[in-house]
């Protein structure tokens, strides 16, 4: 991985205990002077994960949106665009792992920081339990093909198998993670380096037998497909651009490894705007090369199709690509759910880190092991979050990763909304200080934030309805809805448990208010 282990020479006791690192000085323990601005841009994209999110997600954008899933794609990028400028500003002056928490916290109070974070680490934690689900499904379809058994391949489709080898992938990510950061940087540009290759590859094979006329869906471009303002009612565009937000989400990766970075002022928040600016482009060129290839019909390989609403790769590689580059692409997905999960627990640790250090967890979350400088209670607890919650919504729910994604669409709506208009306040001495800071501090996050918190309310609204996602339904409510609201409503609640238990950080007196200048305690 990226974040070098500051004692890699070091062999680790097994009866080397864990410390607190709230000290006075009030490090955490994290390692320092580790991630630069590329390493750290690919940690994101690794985090964000190209080839799984596109094989997750398009089916619900394209249920949504149909022809327009271009359209919904920039229409997604624009608001986290904005709102990346209010992390990338919060993170020169004062980077924290803590991220969203730390810095909403100190602009809006206690109660509105508290809840960001809650967003923040239970997305985190929803989304290692899809990379690890479709991990395992690509799992048995690679290992299938290789042995030729159609039997092997459809292993995944089996509730009980897939749910035991989500548990395995989860546990054994978790494991590593616990142990420190081990793999090599050099691993990590491959891992990352080769899914991009392949998925651009991909990409070009259908594009150039779309252009030869050699694809089945017999659609001519149409430069309308980037168009949102045409053939969209607006329930459908807040569905789809919920998908599209999801595809987004990871790009704050390297936010919450500012204490860690090798420039903390300014590393962050380059590396997060370098790896959005990156799949925005994978991912308008995937889009474009699927639908001329396939097209969004709801049969044979189109894409509103059955086999491709859930897995659009398993469903397209071996038309497009034949079967050595089926295989590539199997690779390339499987790939992108390893390196993702190995960086995804790290911004749910280090949020938990932070949110323990100040008092708004209970004390053990502010442990970091002393050699291995990871928080490993953090870890291990979104470990086994993960597992159960995967575990119960693939039984309630037949296409547990559509609903899933669609509940994470409303998740990150909230907690990145909640730090665009956080970074609004916090620099409101010094909106009209240049233009670069009415830019930054004011417009660009005022304007994110405002578009992210109208896709939440619609979203919301539209989440009630048992039709959105996958259909399934609790007393004639959506599964969306439970997923995505009710889970924040849960967040509230244990809010409430966590103020009666240690009020010291609700009181203001861990995590104090400030505005832009003020110095962290």
């Amino acid at each position: 991985m990226l974040v070098q282990n500051a004692s890699e020479a070091t062999t680790p006791s097994r009866e080397t205990p864990e410390r607190d690192t709230h000290d006075a000085a009030g490090s955490k323990g994290l390692a320092t002077n580790k991630v630069g601005t590329i390493a750290g841009a690919i940690l994101s994209i690794a985090s964000i994960a190209p080839a799984y999110t596109t094989t997750a997600s398009l089916g619900l954008i394209v249920a949504a949106v149909g022809l327009k899933m271009p359209a919904l794609l920039i229409a997604g990028f624009i608001p986290m665009f904005l709102a990346a400028y209010a992390y990338k500003e919060f993170s020169s002056e004062t980077p924290d792992c803590g991220a969203s928490f730390t810095w909403s916290a100190r602009a809006l109070g206690p109660y509105v920081g508290w809840m960001a974070g809650w967003g923040s680490v239970i997305a985190v934690v929803i989304v290692l339990a899809n990379i690890a689900a479709v991990g395992a499904e690509f799992l048995y379809l690679f290992i299938g093909r290789l042995a030729h058994s159609e039997s092997i391949a459809a292993l995944g489709d089996n509730k009980l198998i897939n749910i035991v080898t989500t548990l395995a992938f989860l546990a054994a990510a978790g494991w590593a993670a616990s142990r420190g950061i081990s793999s090599s940087e050099r691993a990590q540009y491959v891992l990352v380096g080769f899914q991009l290759v392949v998925l651009l590859l991909f990409a070009g094979i259908a594009l150039a037998k779309a252009m030869n006329g050699d694809a089945p869906s017999g659609l001519h471009f149409d430069i309308d497909w980037f168009n949102p303002f045409t053939g969209l009612t607006l329930g459908a565009f807040a569905i789809g651009l919920i998908g599209s937000v999801f595809m987004y989400w990871g790009w704050d990766t390297a936010l919450t490894l500012g204490e860690e970075c090798k420039d903390p002022q300014r590393t962050p928040g380059r590396a997060g705007v370098l790896s959005i600016l990156t799949v925005l482009g994978t991912y308008l060129l995937l889009a474009v090369a699927l639908m001329w290839y396939a097209g969004v019909g709801d049969t044979g390989i189109g894409l509103g199709s059955p086999a491709a609403h859930d897995n659009v790769f398993g469903a397209l590689a071996q038309p497009v690509m034949g079967g050595a580059g089926e295989m590539l692409l199997f690779a390339a997905v499987l790939v992108s759910t390893i390196a993702s999960l190995q960086a995804t627990f790290l911004p749910a640790a280090r949020a938990m880190l932070a949110m323990g250090t100040f008092k708004a967890l209970p004390p053990r979350f502010a442990s970091v092991h002393p050699v291995y400088q990871v928080p490993r209670f953090g870890t291990a607890v979104a470990a086994v979050v993960a597992g159960g919650f995967y575990a119960i919504t693939a039984l309630l729910s037949q296409h547990v990763l559509l609903d899933t994604i669609a509940a994470l669409g409303i998740m990150i709506c909230w907690y990145y909304g909640i730090t665009a208009f956080a970074c609004v306040w916090y620099f409101r001495r010094r909106w009209f200080a240049s233009v670069r800071d009415f830019l930054f501090k004011l417009l660009f996050p005022l304007l994110g934030g405002t578009m992210l918190l109208v896709v939440f309310g619609i979203s919301v609204r539209e989440s009630l309805k048992p039709e959105v996602g996958s259909g399934a339904s609790i007393f004639g409510v959506g599964l969306v809805f439970y997923l995505g609201f009710g889970i924040l409503a849960l967040g509230a609640v244990l809010m409430l448990v966590q103020r009666w238990r240690q009020p010291a950080y609700f009181r203001g007196a861990t995590l104090p208010r400030a505005v832009s200048g003020d110095p962290m305690p």
